[in-house]
Order: C-alpha cells, then sequence, then structure tokens
C-alpha cells in the first residue's frame, strides 16, 4: 500500500520534496496534470504548494494521492486543500489524501476550502472514512501513536466572493495569503482560481474557466501562471470520432466542453496580459490521448509575442526562492 512506501522511504528522498535548503520559498509540485479523460501517466487535477512549512493543494483528482505518496510528499503537514470547483476529476480524490495524511500523522483537521457546496463534500465524506478512521485507530494507537479522531477530519472553509468583486482572501497563514478570484465555467458556479503570494514570491492558478480576463487582472506580476487548456480542434476531432464509432452520448458531451474551457493560445494571451514570467499550462484534455502532440496542441501561442511557457507534466517542479526572482524547474 502507498502508506507503506512512504513510512520506507529514506530522509534523503524525502527531502527532494521540501522546498530548497536555505531558501525559505515556496515549492509547486504538479502533481496532476490531465483532464477528466483516463489517460496513462498523469493524474486527474492537483497542485501541491509547500510554503512555510506547509502543504497546501488546489484540487485533489483521482490518482494524485498515489502520485504524493510514491514522490516522498510531506503529506502529514498538510494544512488544507483549496477546491476550484466541485467537479469529480477535481475532488475525486479528498477522501483518500485526507485518510493518508491523517495516517501519516497530521495533528490538526484538514481545512476544505472553496466555492458552496464544499461543506456538503466535508460532511460526506467524513461520514464515509468513519469506519475506517475507527478501526485504524483501535488497532494502530499504541507505543506512543497517536490516531485523534478529531485530527482526521475535514473541516469546511465556504468562501463567498461578493456580488461584483472579482476575488476575495480565502486563507492568511503567517507570510502566506491565498486570495480566491472569480472565474467562469458556467453552469459551474461559482468556480474559483486561487493565487498564492508568499515572501515576495508568486503563482496564481486557474482551475476550470473559459477565457476570462478578470483572472489576468488579478494574477498581474506573478512569477508563474498555471493555466488550464483544451485545444478546440482536437476537441472537435474527438467528437466527431466518438460520433463515427456510435458513441453519440459521449460525443455530444465532448462537445460541449467547448463552452467553458481556455484554448493554449488564450491561456498565452492571460499571460501575457497579467505579466506573468512564466506560463504552465496544466489539466492538459488531450494529453495522452492518440490524437495529442504537444506541437499540434500548442500551436499558435507564440503568435502574439514573446512569452516563456511550458506544458505541464506530472511531478514537474518550480521552485521560488524567498529574496530572489530565480524560478527553477525540476522533475521529481
Amino acid at each position: 500500500m502507498a502508506a507503506l512506501a512512504a513510512l520506507a522511504a529514506s530522509p534523503a528522498a524525502a527531502q527532494t520534496a521540501t522546498p530548497t535548503a536555505g531558501n525559505d520559498g515556496m515549492r509547486i509540485v504538479l502533481v496532476g496534470t490531465s483532464g477528466p479523460l483516463p489517460v496513462r501517466d498523469r493524474a486527474k487535477p492537483c497542485v501541491a504548494i509547500l510554503a512555510g512549512g506547509g502543504l497546501y493543494l488546489v484540487d485533489v483528482g483521482p490518482e494524485s494521492t498515489e502520485n504524493m505518496m510514491s514522490w516522498r510528499l510531506p503529506v502529514a503537514s498538510a494544512r488544507a486543500v483549496f477546491l476550484s470547483h466541485l467537479h469529480s476529476d477535481h475532488i475525486g480524490d479528498l477522501g483518500e489524501f485526507n485518510m493518508q495524511s491523517w495516517v501519516q500523522g497530521r495533528e490538526r483537521p484538514l481545512a476544505l476550502v472553496g466555492p458552496s457546496g464544499v461543506d456538503k463534500a466535508a460532511r460526506g465524506f467524513n461520514l464515509a472514512y468513519e469506519n475506517d478512521h475507527g478501526f485504524r485507530r483501535a488497532h494502530h494507537e499504541h507505543g506512543g501513536f497517536g490516531f485523534p479522531i478529531a485530527a482526521g477530519l475535514i473541516e469546511p472553509k465556504v468562501i463567498r466572493i461578493p456580488s461584483g468583486a472579482p476575488t476575495a482572501t480565502a486563507w492568511r497563514d503567517g507570510d502566506l495569503t491565498v486570495t480566491a478570484i472569480r472565474v467562469s465555467h458556467d453552469p459551474v458556479s461559482p468556480a474559483f482560481g486561487y493565487r498564492f503570494d508568499y515572501r515576495g514570491r508568486s503563482v496564481s492558478i486557474s482551475g476550470d474557466t473559459k477565457k476570462w480576463p478578470a483572472f489576468a487582472e488579478a494574477s498581474k506580476g506573478v512569477d508563474v501562471m498555471l493555466h488550464e487548456a483544451q485545444n478546440e480542434a482536437m476537441t472537435r476531432q474527438l467528437s466527431q470520432a466518438l460520433k463515427g464509432m456510435g458513441n453519440a452520448r459521449t460525443s455530444s458531451m465532448m462537445a460541449d466542453t467547448l463552452s467553458y474551457h481556455t484554448t493554449p493560445v488564450e491561456a498565452a494571451d492571460l499571460a501575457r496580459a497579467a505579466g506573468a514570467k512564466r506560463l504552465v499550462l496544466y489539466h492538459l484534455t488531450q494529453a495522452g490521448l492518440p490524437i495529442f502532440t504537444p506541437e499540434a496542441f500548442t500551436r499558435g501561442m507564440d503568435d502574439g509575442g514573446p512569452l516563456d511557457w511550458r506544458l505541464a507534466k506530472d511531478g514537474m517542479t518550480i521552485d521560488l526562492p524567498s529574496g530572489s526572482d530565480e524560478i527553477r524547474f525540476g522533475q521529481l
């Protein structure tokens, strides 16, 4: 099981997931970078932020917990999960992540922060795992190892952005401030992106949205913008192929997605408008499918002018040391 793999990790391996020694900055880990379609080697959407001794997630899609445990991320230091919205591919691993981080020694309840509906999600996962928590405590609480039930709970925090306002403060923890940004993913509403600011470094994460200028405005000057991307031509091609195979239902659903996602070219336009130093495309709907090639997916992104951009992969790391303008990319 994944928990045993983490317990067997060497200290040196565990250190790979933490911010660079001597630089109290922010580390971003792309835990899951696919869309909802089943593909190999990519988990569903999940971004991990390590800052100030804590681990924070934006979304926690299926397969993401397995990645975090395999990479020895310090899940016991988890403080909050920020949900962009309540689509299944963004919340599917919430119960597993909450359980695994508690089993590994998390000492406080896990905050679940996001739009209305996170309160219902918290209640549901707490109820679903209630028996599991009791069994684990009964079996494993001995020899000084505690499994307090209260620490294993999910505690919701609903963020409401006032009508007419584009943003609201979602979280403050020491030097870390997290801002919720209203985006457009109708009929999913409300839907949020997030901006993390820590000791002069910053990252914004779009969540799911169509092209939304207010997200660029709220992302002004960020070191890194993470933005979802779906190639329109590939989506139409896939929809037609499904229809030709007699799968009219899935073909129709695929065509529907064109109304509430952002193309790579549109994401590039937003990054330029924001003055983002780097753009990373994630939530790559077509990545891993037979029709996908990076060249076709990103065609036209450079037409709007200079921009430093790249496509995310699961395990990509971005280090933002404090007191520096350096942006370092790596791979777990």
